[in-house]
């Protein structure tokens, strides 16, 4: 459904668990997900924007500074992020061997 489109997109995952803190400016997101180029971070931060999961501040200084957070509705999502996690720790590094070789 709409939940696996949104999470299941390379780099989504990465770039909520940067932001499970405090707010985080582009910069910081940039440089917990590294591999991530710019226009992807921009376009996936649009995503979860668009999908009520993170909200954009933008404050009037100079220069202008911008944060994301996550919106309540993100938040709600640290138990699956965090489970998430513990599975790719546990089994990411294994090479599995497919059940039809083993037979």
């Amino acid at each position: 459904g709409q939940a696996m489109e949104i999470l299941g997109k390379k780099w989504t995952c990465l770039i909520l668990r940067s932001l499970m803190g405090d707010a985080r400016r582009f910069t910081d997101i940039s440089a917990y997900v590294r591999g991530l180029s710019d226009r992807l971070l921009s376009q996936r931060l649009q995503e979860l924007e668009d999908a009520g999961i993170v909200r954009r501040r933008v404050y009037a200084q100079r220069p202008v500074a911008v944060e994301y957070t996550l919106t309540s509705k993100g938040a709600a999502l640290r138990r699956v992020v965090e489970a998430i996690q513990r599975w790719a720790d546990e089994w990411v590094h294994l090479v599995e061997t497919p059940v039809e070789a083993r037979a």
